[in-house]
């Protein structure tokens, strides 16, 4: 009997572990299920183990679990089964079953004939991915702003450590009059500043990509542009990219009556010129009052902030521990970056904190607690030491998905204490990634340290008396 055979494609917005860690989960659940499984990945680095025209005509189902574009146009007439990068996650099992017992959905892209399907496998297609039902908007609009946000991230983080860099040699080493002033620290924050000046027309730029493909880029880019150059900041840059995206699809629909001989005419010009000029036509009306959310927004936070550190870093804290990299933790990252461009570090400083805690809880739980661990999650933990201390929160999902409803409150409540701690004690952090790698530029570093380790401590020892609970009824197997 011929194995049956599934191709996956996984992707994360920042592209470092959750995007690997469901495609291990899948291929480990495929091997118990005696199942052929080939997974592309989008990681930061871009795709490895890209699925070819083959894989995808000979797969008998197709498996995304990602919160970010992965061009699903390629599996059109195949059985789909499309969910968020932590299902892939949490139930990979689930997800191939869907498969193999004929539940999942074959997927449609308007336009486009069976025929088709397999010459477009490894080609980017003009028009957008429709699948007829069965699509969720929410995670839609969701994987479609985590595009935008995992293009982004390299030039907010690149960018951020030169800036924080050059600080080294002084607050004003990068001013010319000043007798501080240092040449290569200036150089160090102008190209650092270039790089995050481009933070929202990028993040508009590939929001329009994932919802119209190439045609989008163009239109994005320049919508992200006004939005930046006319104040409305980060939520102006959202609003322009998906504003882009729905206008070219739009004039796709308008012009789908033209000769197809034409449609080379249509990418190069059409859509970059109508599509230019529409974004400007919708975003320079909208800057005033979206200038006015965008500048009222990051005023509460600042007043928050300071008025009320102790709440500031609870919803901060609760956020970054509750999903880990998910929605809930990149929103709150997204608004530290934003406003470290706006010259707040002290907002980034409890978001960094909140973030580092929950892998540095489950690795002092691991060693304050250890005979109530395996061996396995001992040398896990031990990795989170390493994990935490340069800002990667997901180290700690796969323990946190043992027993989610126990271990996230855990996990939370620490966050919240290192958050709150970072606060109060007024701790500036100006990267916007990097974990203590970025100490050196870091104001009030010890607090910052003495803040997450306070944090993690407590909630590690929580976490470990927990363990040690349960495994009075479930003995631990070395």
């Amino acid at each position: 009997m011929t194995r049956k055979k599934i191709v996956a494609a996984t992707g994360c917005p920042t592209g470092i572990a959750h995007t690997f860690m469901a495609a291990e989960a899948l291929k480990k659940a495929a091997e118990k299920l005696d199942i052929d499984i080939k997974v592309e990945t989008h990681g930061q680095v871009g795709i490895e183990n890209g699925l070819t025209e083959e894989d995808i005509r000979e797969a008998d189902g197709v498996i995304v679990a990602a919160d970010k574009d992965v061009n699903t146009d390629r599996f059109h007439g195949k059985r789909l089964v499309e969910v968020p990068v932590s299902r892939g996650i949490r139930g990979p099992e689930d997800l191939i079953n869907q498969i193999l017992n004929e539940e999942a959905p074959v997927h449609k892209v308007r336009g486009q004939s069976s025929s088709e399907a397999s010459s477009t496998a490894c080609k980017e297609k003009n028009a957008p991915s429709k699948a007829n039902g069965g699509k969720k908007w929410a995670h839609t609009i969701y994987k479609n702003l985590m595009n935008g946000v995992s293009h982004m991230l390299p030039f907010v983080v690149g960018g951020g450590v030169l800036i924080a860099l050059s600080f080294l040699f002084g607050i004003y080493s990068a001013d010319p009059n000043h007798e501080q002033y240092n040449e290569f620290a200036a150089f160090l924050k102008n190209v650092g500043g270039l790089s995050f000046s481009l933070l929202v027309p990028i993040l508009a730029a590939f929001i329009a990509e994932s919802i119209a493909r190439r045609p989008g880029l163009v239109v994005g880019f320049i919508g992200g542009l006004l939005a930046d150059q006319g104040g409305a900041g980060f939520l102006g840059g959202i609003l322009a990219g998906f504003a882009a995206g729905y206008i070219i699809i739009l004039l796709q629909k308008l012009l789908t009556k033209m000769p197809k001989s034409l449609d080379g005419l249509k990418s190069i010009f059409l859509y970059p010129v109508i599509g230019i000029f529409l974004i400007g036509a919708v975003m320079v009306p909208l800057m005033v009052p979206v200038q006015g959310l965008n500048e009222g927004l990051m005023s509460f936070l600042s007043s928050v902030q300071t008025t009320s550190p102790l709440m500031l870093g609870i919803i901060v804290g609760a956020m970054c521990g509750f999903d880990m990299g998910g929605p809930f933790n990149k929103a709150a990252y997204v608004t530290g970056t934003a406003l470290l461009a706006q010259g707040n570090l002290y907002f980034m400083a409890g978001v960094s904190a909140a973030c580092i805690a929950p892998p540095l809880i489950i690795a002092f739980a691991t060693v304050f607690f250890r005979r109530y661990f395996t061996k396995e999650e001992r040398n896990a933990g031990m990795v989170n030491f390493i994990l935490g201390g340069t800002h990667i929160t997901e180290g700690a999902i796969p323990f946190a998905a043992k027993n989610p409803v126990i271990v996230l409150p855990i996990i939370m409540l620490g966050s919240s204490i290192a958050a709150v701690m970072t606060y109060l004690f007024g701790v500036q952090v100006p990267a916007p990634h990097g974990g203590f790698l970025v100490l050196p530029v870091v104001t009030g570093a010890f607090q910052w340290i003495l803040s997450i380790l306070v944090g993690s401590i407590i909630g590690a020892v929580i976490y470990g008396l927990y363990r040690k609970r349960i495994a009075k009824n479930t003995p631990i197997e070395e």
